[in-house]
């Protein structure tokens, strides 16, 4: 009598969830640096909240693809080409976060501060799939 298993690939799965532990915890510092910078500029300066996010949200991308490329995905090639992709993405978050302003913000009303903390989990998971699969593959 044979037994028949389903196989799991337990090491991709598991490097699969250290790398979005680890995607995760660089984006907590990109978030950070990302939120503070739109606050400073949006509230401090005055700054439109689009230009203000784009600023912002450029500045995280920069350090959250130094951090990735050395402890996330581990990849030091071709890194013009893998950086250039990373910001492509980070592209799709502005422009993401920057509908939901003209939606919520200007559309409903909703204060500028909330409708961008309230972006970020849906722009990370978002990044995270791009990012693994085009910008570090």
């Amino acid at each position: 009598m044979t037994e028949t298993t389903a196989r799991i690939d337990v090491p991709e799965t598991s490097q699969t969830v250290r790398q979005l532990v680890r995607y995760t915890l660089i984006g907590g510092s990109g978030v950070a640096l990302d939120l503070v910078v739109f606050l400073l500029l949006h509230n401090v300066a005055g700054m439109n909240e689009q230009f203000a996010n784009v600023i912002s949200t450029t500045l995280a991308i920069t350090n959250n693809f130094v951090l990735n490329a050395r402890f996330t995905f581990e990849r030091r090639d071709r890194i013009v080409v893998r950086f250039l992709r990373f910001y492509a993405v980070g592209l799709t978050g502005i422009a993401l976060t920057n509908l939901l302003f003209l939606a919520f913000t200007d559309g409903l009303g909703v204060n500028a501060n909330i409708v961008k903390a309230g972006s970020m989990p849906l722009v990370l998971a978002l990044q995270f799939v791009l990012n693994r699969k085009w910008s570090f593959a």
